[in-house]
């Protein structure tokens, strides 16, 4: 697919249906314009978690430092053993990780050696202590316990060498990543700086927490929910709050967003109504494509730029926010964040456990609870899977992916399901 020069362009593209979209084509569509953000900023590794390395790092020294034993045993020359006998070797010392046998092995000699310790000068095998006999004198060693010079013996640089490349520019920053920054006494990395999402509700019927319920009125849960995942993603968060249904005020609180964000994410208003402003207003201000996406849940979606910032109108129900945020929104934030491969999280097989309805046409994102079985895998859903219907989403641990030409689908049936744990 040829990359579109603005989002105008991409709306004029054969293969573009604004009406019914396939799920993989919208990602597509929407990859073509993200572009990560290029500030960086200098912290310390213990504040590095989770953010993104902005330029390569190499390694200052050789991992391991120095030739060291791999296990407690004995080190020996293994020239000195016998292939066909037991060898009794002389002790001369012992070489302990931090302090070191300060000699060197000559004939016949041998050093009592511990799990990380530095090999001695003219040691090249380390014999482990299970296969040797401490004596007065030394140790016998057991016929045929090693078979090659070099075993149970670590080489300096095995790990990493000097000057070698340790991660790669766009490498999330894990606890692992972190631990061998220090190995190597780096305090200090680049990384760009946290990617800032403001976000919004709309609609007359919302009410914040701490606020009376009226007639018709609900708490808005979406805020909340969307929070969660942006904070679980790395993200600077800015709450704007719920903003009614008056075109004036959804202006203000685009404006305001586009200006403090990078990333502006609504719920509600985008899909088609007698009070739906929002598509009126990002034609004012910005460059929007309203998709309707060939999804349940989640069917209404828009995706555009409001001034420099990228924006996502997610729908109004509950589950559909959460579902077209996993599909859609999680994956281009973390491009944004500078993160390098990004790829859409696998699906795996499981056998069903009941019978699912569906009508053909529609990507569906069920929600299911995996569970192991006596024959592997297998995942049935939560039960009544309406979209505003949240509580299906806290008892779910995977999405069971049904894609647009099945239809219904019967007990036994290996279908793909998404694990959510670690994602949402």
């Amino acid at each position: 697919m040829q990359t579109a020069r603005t989002l105008r362009d991409l709306s004029c593209a054969n293969d573009y249906d604004p009406n019914s979209l396939p799920v993989d084509q919208a990602r597509a569509f929407i990859r073509e314009f993200l572009t990560p953000v290029a500030v960086t900023e200098r912290v310390h590794i213990r504040a590095a978690l989770d953010r993104v390395l902005a330029c390569d790092v190499e390694s200052p020294l050789d991992v391991p430092g120095h030739d060291n034993s791999a296990m407690d045993g004995w080190a020996v020359r293994f020239a000195d053993l016998a292939p066909d006998r037991d060898t009794t070797l002389r002790r001369v010392g012992e070489s302990f990780a931090g302090r070191p046998f300060a000699g060197e092995l000559r004939e016949g000699e041998t050093v009592r050696i511990f799990t990380g310790a530095v090999m001695p000068r003219g040691a090249d095998t380390v014999v482990m202590q299970e296969r040797a006999q401490e004596t007065p004198e030394g140790a016998m060693i057991a016929k045929g316990a090693v078979t090659k010079a070099g075993q149970n013996r670590r080489f300096a640089g095995e790990d990493l060498k000097r000057g070698g490349n340790v991660f790669r520019k766009g490498q999330p920053l894990r606890p692992a990543e972190i631990g061998m920054l220090a190995s190597l006494g780096i305090n200090e990395v680049s990384v760009y700086r946290r990617l800032r999402v403001a976000f919004f509700s709309t609609g007359d019927e919302l009410r914040s927490l701490g606020q009376p319920l009226g007639e018709g009125e609900i708490y808005d849960s979406n805020r909340y929910t969307l929070h969660g995942m942006l904070t679980r993603l790395g993200c600077e968060t800015l709450d704007l709050g719920v903003v009614p249904d008056v075109p004036e005020a959804l202006e203000d609180a685009f404006r305001k967003a586009a200006s403090a964000a990078d990333v502006v994410i609504t719920s509600g208003g985008v899909s088609v109504g007698e009070a739906d402003f929002v598509k009126d207003l990002l034609g004012k201000l910005g460059e929007v494509l309203f998709w309707k996406i060939a999804m349940k849940p989640g069917r209404p979606l828009a995706y555009g730029r409001i001034g420099g910032a990228h924006f996502f109108g997610l729908p109004g129900n509950p589950v559909s926010v959460m579902v077209t945020f996993y599909e859609f929104v999680r994956d281009a934030l973390l491009i944004l964040q500078g993160r390098a491969n990004v790829t859409q999280p696998p699906t795996f097989k499981a056998t069903l456990a009941a019978t699912i309805r569906k009508a053909p046409g529609r990507t569906e994102f069920q929600r299911g609870v995996l569970s192991p079985g006596e024959r592997g895998w297998q995942v049935r859903t939560t039960g009544d899977q309406g979209s505003g219907i949240l509580s299906s989403m806290s008892r779910a641990n995977c999405f069971i992916v049904l894609p647009a030409d099945m239809g219904n689908v019967d007990p036994g049936t290996e279908v793909d399901v998404q694990w959510l744990e670690g994602i949402l």
